[in-house]
């Protein structure tokens, strides 16, 4: 049988685990801790989480120990993951029309002014409303006849 070049190498799983829940307790501890800049913090947490997505990478998905083959399927999956945003950034991304309803949470008088354009300037009231009905609730005699 042919040597298989996966059997030389052996990794300590327990270890890899251990590093990872300390790359999460630090993680933790950057995040708890008021550094004076925001940014050093995220930053910090930035860094172990890549970090850790490595490890699990190289390790537990054993991308350590493959060949150059690995790049060949890395390189399509690379060319969507940057293209899909820059194709969808005009839909999404760019804002280039006006909303018809505000969308900022104004809703005191300005709102109030609107209704009040919307309806002719007066109130709505509840009996206009009433006078509304469907024309469908009101059912022919001459229907009910024929059931029977």
């Amino acid at each position: 049988m042919a040597h298989d070049d996966h059997s030389a190498h052996h990794v300590n799983y327990l270890a890899v685990f251990a590093a990872l829940c300390i790359f999460t307790g630090l993680s933790v501890l950057f995040d708890v801790l008021s550094f004076e800049n925001r940014m050093i913090t995220i930053v910090l947490v930035l860094a172990i989480a890549v970090a850790k997505a490595m490890s699990v990478m190289m390790f537990f998905m054993h991308l350590k120990f493959e060949g150059n083959w690995k790049f060949v399927l890395l390189a399509p999956t690379t060319i969507l993951a940057i293209g899909l945003p820059i194709a969808l950034l005009p839909d999404i991304g760019v804002k280039y029309y006006t909303t018809l309803a505000p969308q900022d949470g104004v809703w005191g008088a300005e709102m109030e002014e609107l209704d009040a354009a919307h309806h002719g300037g007066g109130e709505h009231s509840k009996s206009e409303d009433a006078h509304a009905a469907p024309a469908d609730d009101h059912k022919a005699p001459e229907a009910d006849a024929h059931k029977a």
